[in-house]
């Protein structure tokens, strides 16, 4: 497939295991609530090729048991083990003016607030403190995470295709760990 029509495909879920012998599967579900994931029609595996109707039988605490539609019995369903789960970015409703969806903002040119060339986006990240944005500086350094907060992210504009990025500042103090100055050292005696 190429990379155009890739880029349009946005993830919305894997198949991460078979559960029980009548072909149900495990999946893991990006949506909200988690089992929106089977109201978007049929979902397409990650070459764009597949077309996976999926039925959601429960929530449960390790993911969703579902079931997709001509797979019968453990053995079918074990062959869709690891297969990502796709829509087209044009069946994904529109997001409201503050909320962003990962793959609009992966690829937006980065800007100092002086509007000087910063770097790209080149992907989105939770490790479960909330999202951080990966930045790939024009000065070819490595890759920085920046916290998606208002402060450290104040504009993003979609149709110029750029976010405004404010780089945290660290004073090397653990216990000041917003980037605010280090005032202890100008203490008067």
């Amino acid at each position: 497939m190429a990379n155009e029509q890739k880029a349009k495909l946005i993830l919305l879920g894997e198949i991460t295991g078979v559960h029980g012998i009548r072909g149900d599967l495990m999946v893991r579900s990006y949506t909200d609530p988690l089992d929106a994931i089977a109201t978007y029609g049929p979902l397409l595996d990650g070459m764009g090729n597949k077309k996976l109707s999926l039925t959601v039988h429960r929530v449960t605490d390790k993911g969703i048991v579902a079931r997709v539609e001509g797979i019968k019995d453990r053995t079918a369903a074990e062959g869709l083990r690891g297969t990502k789960l796709y829509v087209e970015r044009s069946q994904l409703p529109e997001a409201s003016a503050s909320e962003f969806y990962h793959a609009d903002l992966i690829g937006l040119k980065a800007l100092n607030p002086d509007g000087s060339a910063l770097g790209e986006i080149v992907s989105m990240q939770n490790f479960g403190g909330g999202d951080l944005l990966e930045l790939k500086p024009a000065s070819g350094a490595p890759s920085e995470f920046i916290p998606f907060e208002t402060q450290w992210v104040p504009t993003i504009d979609l149709e110029q295709r750029t976010a405004v990025i404010i780089i945290p500042t660290t004073t090397g103090n653990d216990e000041n760990d917003e980037g605010e100055v280090d005032a202890s050292s100008d203490d008067e005696n």
